[in-house]
């Protein structure tokens, strides 16, 4: 189930974008040496890996997602580009998910590492928001000076918000 891009899901359609999604959970599986999907020790909650990567990536702590049987014995610059390029192959939206040309680009040193948009949400969070009924394929802000939120996957549109 870890694997399966939310759109898949609800659609039952494979595209090029849910196998991106895939290989992103792949990425972050073999990088962490954790379960796409897990529990937390304290509460025996599930924990999906993207949402626990994507925790450590806003904590600005990543390298700390990295499986510790490694035991700090490899390339920061290389496992900081797995774990980053596997958070934005999964990313929610389809249509913010690179192609996978792209990935081997990034993957074979072609292009710089990816950025991550700081308003990239976690799974967990745009669940809770639609229950709530919010519409889930809008990624909303966060309050910070200027953001740049996705919209929609159907198109690739841009909101500028103004923290005012």
């Amino acid at each position: 189930m870890g694997y399966l891009a939310p759109e898949l899901v609800r659609t039952g359609k494979a595209t090029p974008s849910t196998d991106v999604f895939a290989f992103g959970v792949f990425l972050l599986e073999v990088a962490c040496g954790r379960r796409p999907i897990g529990s937390d020790d304290e509460h025996d909650h599930p924990v999906l890996l993207v949402d626990w990567v994507l925790e450590h990536h806003h904590n600005g702590s990543i390298i700390d997602a990295v499986d510790p049987r490694l035991m700090g014995k490899f390339n920061t610059e290389e496992v900081t580009l797995v774990l980053k390029l596997g958070l934005l192959c999964a990313h929610p939206l389809p249509n913010a998910r690179p192609s996978i040309r792209k990935v081997m680009q990034y993957l074979d040193g072609d292009q710089p590492a990816p950025h991550l948009p700081p308003t990239y949400m976690s799974y967990s969070k745009m669940a809770q928001m639609q229950s709530q009924g919010f519409d889930p394929y809008i990624t909303p802000c966060t309050p910070r000076a200027t953001s740049i939120c996705s919209a929609s996957d159907e198109s690739s549109a841009t909101v500028l918000f103004d923290g005012r």
